[in-house]
């Protein structure tokens, strides 16, 4: 049973009247602050990209790039396809390895999508990657979670589907993500069906689908199909696939074959590599960055022979390693400042751009989570990234997923919003009426210019206690983590669940029944 076009735009009406009641509750704990911003969707930033380098400077990164590709080559393992489009473009194939003339694939990237919609189930909550666009995801990949109470664990698809529900429930972030953390207690050729189900059952934002197969990623395209439509999807974008560069200059089929299944069907790839400075590339920033470009552009590229035209993102995971112990590390300086330097190659090449996020390797939600976290995600925000993946929950260097840095991070990421509004210039923003009012030496706590801007003029933490110290002491004296761990508990209580039709549930539950049903469960 599929859906037809009538779910090209779902339940609208329904599902923005449960949206704007859910916020209206949420509000309802005693916080008066709403900023305009918070209903949108996603964010249009009102500040510059931060552009570090010079025209010299990022054209000796883009001609070593070249040069890696021309020279050195990439190997591509176990997908004779894109073998074959390799040689159809003109490329020089010699058995696994591809080697490339300066210029080809930027001349391929052409057809790629400087920018694009991916749609949720709830139309409200779809999202614009590219341009001025910034769209916060949760984190992704961790096989273990962990919370103050229960400490750290494997996860489970009771935790994969409690973190969908806390970014639902979160005004700060626009997408539900996709891997949150691995469902250890279903079996691995089987959890991408329950893990993408809980996604459209639990949330109606955008999402992601699996890579670690072919079929895998067929499975929940197929699986968006009976929400949205056939036509619909083969139109437009309601599905992402992250997927991952073997580092250095490999790129294998499990990923090359998820890749072109995305964009065989016209949705977006994220194209990520994952270099650690001094391991899987050069430990000297700008080496690392060109390598990135090469590795990038030609996963990006080969989306675009697979299907011209198919949306993709740029994508980036710069990271630097202990050389004393040869430990990654993460949150760290030398990636922050190289994302800004991918930010700009992105936009060179006219491409949307995943980059950065909310890094630590902390085992903590504690003060070296948030220095790192901070210090990552503000690099995301100024390289220009649109699509920014762990922005919340990121502990243990990506091992684990913790509930109350969640939270926490969702909180920081409403601070972004307001950081990325910048500072609006009008006649109610300079306030000449107020100094009219107040006059010299008076305050403005009661002025009409405040009472008419209290609310809107300064964003509120949900976590930060800023009350007077004799206040704090009397109550308890609590840090941030644990007040982070009764806000996370009180979320999914909270927590409603988005309307979905019963008939597409119904069809979604028999299509992952059945699929099932043709394999036996497979652990490893």
């Amino acid at each position: 049973m599929e859906a037809t076009d009538r779910m090209a735009a779902p339940s609208a009406g329904t599902a923005r009247r449960e949206r704007s009641g859910g916020r209206d509750g949420r509000r309802s704990s005693g916080r008066t602050s709403a900023l305009p911003h918070r209903a949108a969707p996603y964010i249009v930033r009102n500040i510059p990209t931060y552009d570090i380098l010079g025209e010299e400077s990022l054209g000796r990164i883009e001609a070593a790039a070249d040069r890696i590709l021309a020279e050195i080559g990439i190997e591509f393992r176990d997908d004779p396809v894109a073998l074959e489009h390799w040689k159809a473009a003109g490329a020089d194939v010699d058995g696994l390895l591809v080697r490339f003339e300066p210029g080809m694939l930027r001349e391929i990237l052409k057809s790629a999508p400087p920018s694009f919609t991916q749609h949720a189930r709830n139309p409200a909550n779809s999202v614009e990657i590219g341009g001025k666009n910034v769209v916060f995801a949760p984190a992704y990949g961790s096989p273990f979670v962990m919370d103050l109470d229960k400490g750290r664990r494997y996860g489970t698809i009771e935790d994969f589907r409690n973190f969908i529900k806390l970014a639902q429930s979160s005004p700060w972030l626009h997408h539900s993500g996709g891997t949150i953390c691995e469902p250890v207690d279903v079996p691995v050729n089987k959890r991408h069906l329950d893990m993408v189900y809980s996604h459209l059952k639990y949330s109606d934002r955008c999402f992601m689908g699996s890579v670690t197969a072919e079929s895998r990623a067929e499975d929940n395209i197929e699986m968006a199909r009976i929400v949205f439509g056939r036509d619909f999807v083969d139109r437009n974008c309601v599905i992402l696939g992250n997927v991952n560069v073997n580092s250095p200059l490999v790129w294998d089929g499990t990923m090359t074959n998820a890749l072109r299944a995305y964009a065989r069907a016209n949705q977006a790839a994220v194209i990520v590599p994952f270099i650690l400075g001094g391991a899987m590339g050069p430990v000297t920033n700008a080496g690392a960055i060109a390598q990135s470009l090469a590795e990038t552009m030609a996963g990006c590229a080969l989306t675009q022979l697979e299907r011209k035209g198919a949306p993709v993102i740029f994508g980036n995971f710069l990271s630097s390693m202990s050389l004393r112990s040869g430990s990654p590390t993460f949150g760290t300086p030398e990636p922050a400042i190289g994302s800004m330097v991918i930010g700009q190659l992105a936009r060179r090449l006219n491409l949307p751009l995943r980059c950065a996020g909310n890094f630590s390797n902390s085992k903590l939600p504690d003060a070296q989570a948030m220095n790192e976290g901070t210090m990552s995600m503000l690099s995301a925000v100024h390289c220009g990234a649109n699509f920014i993946l762990h922005s919340a929950g990121f502990l243990d260097g990506l091992l684990s997923m913790s509930y109350e840095k969640f939270v926490m991070d969702a909180d920081f990421c409403g601070a972004l919003h307001s950081y990325l509004a910048g500072v609006v210039v009008d006649d109610n923003t300079l306030a000449l009426d107020a100094f009219r009012e107040v006059g010299v030496g008076k305050h403005f706590l009661g002025c009409a210019h405040t009472m008419e801007n209290y609310q809107t003029a300064f964003w509120d933490s949900a976590i930060a206690d800023n009350e007077p110290f004799e206040k704090w002491d009397i109550a308890g004296r609590t840090d941030a983590a644990t007040r982070a761990n009764a806000r996370w508990k009180q979320m999914l209580a909270d927590y409603q669940a988005p309307p979905m039709d019963p008939a597409i549930d119904e069809a979604l539950v028999e299509f992952v029944d059945r699929t099932k049903a043709q394999m036996a469960d497979a652990w490893y």
